[in-house]
């Protein structure tokens, strides 16, 4: 049994005329009536009533119609779903992100893109950045957001916005009421820092205070900035964090910046550089279309 022949049977049950129905299916009416009778023979019954001046369907005809229009319905539905799927208007992301992430301007744009495509689920990770980038490479997430970019041939980085790092201090810190400072001069200062296993942001930040002339003393170490900057803001110590970060608890933490040499707290968007996926692809482009327009906060008020 072939689809034709469904298509076929369908339109001349709706037309009951063979010359409107071949019309209709743009083919000659020869055509359609052998179709029509092998798909007879194939089923073993006769499936319309034919006379000189009239078509009209057997009770046989009346029992398979329904079952007809059905199997041509999924056809044209699973169709619909492939052409969905292949032009990125269906299918799912699978986001890695860490806890920082949740309190800048991605979950505003996630809300955005679920609003303009629908079809498209957006599964989020909530891993460390090294976890995170780890996932990536095995397949586990789609898309890492990281303030890193990757210098592995098989992935890609994507700038989404400016973060620029900052000192957080306590208020009532010798060095509060300054605008900026150097990094040097906080080498005698008890730090709050993230675990250097953490991410590679994090080995960075450590690596500044080295190129600065000193190691810094770790007094508490945690996974995310958020926690990093409450900590400074309850006095347990001196912390570099991108700004955003820091602006969270402006009312309890003093904000500094640095001088050149300083690392970036810039985010990126990490995927695999052969990415097939049309959903991921899709997601990709809408994230940064999205940021290149996107103005943080800090540089609004300027």
């Amino acid at each position: 049994m072939e689809l034709r022949q469904l298509r076929y049977f369908t339109v001349l049950a709706s037309e009951l005329n063979f010359t409107r129905a071949a019309a209709k299916l743009h083919v000659s009416q020869p055509p359609l009536s052998f179709q029509i009778g092998n798909l007879e023979t194939e089923l073993g019954a006769r499936l319309f009533h034919r006379t000189s001046r009239s078509v009209e369907l057997s009770e046989a005809g009346k029992a398979f119609l329904p079952h007809a229009r059905a199997v041509l319905a999924r056809l044209e539905e699973a169709s619909s779903h492939v052409r969905s799927v292949a032009s990125g208007l269906e299918g799912r992301v699978h986001l890695g992100l860490s806890g920082s992430h949740f309190l800048g301007p991605l979950p505003a744009f996630i809300r955005i893109f679920g609003e303009a495509r629908p079809g498209v689920e957006v599964v989020l990770h909530e891993l460390r950045p090294i976890d995170s980038l780890l996932a990536l490479r095995e397949g586990r997430v789609d898309i890492s957001v990281s303030r890193s970019v990757s210098t592995d041939d098989q992935l890609s980085s994507h700038l989404l916005w400016r973060d620029p790092v900052v000192a957080a201090l306590p208020r009532g810190h010798r060095l509060a009421v300054r605008k900026t400072l150097r990094l040097a001069e906080l080498k005698d200062d008890d730090f709050v820092f993230l675990r250097l296993d953490s991410s590679a942001f994090a080995q960075r930040l450590f690596g500044a205070c080295v190129e600065s002339g000193f190691t810094p003393r770790i007094v508490q170490q945690v996974v995310e900035v958020p926690a990093v900057v409450n900590l400074v803001a309850a006095g347990l110590g001196v912390a570099l964090v991108p700004v955003s970060m820091a602006r969270l608890r402006a009312d309890a933490v003093a904000i500094c910046k640095l001088g050149a040499g300083t690392p970036s707290g810039d985010v990126h968007a990490l995927m695999r550089a052969a990415e097939q996926q049309p959903a991921v692809r899709e997601f990709a482009q809408a994230l940064l279309a999205w940021a290149a327009s996107y103005v943080a906060p800090e540089r609004r008020s300027r």
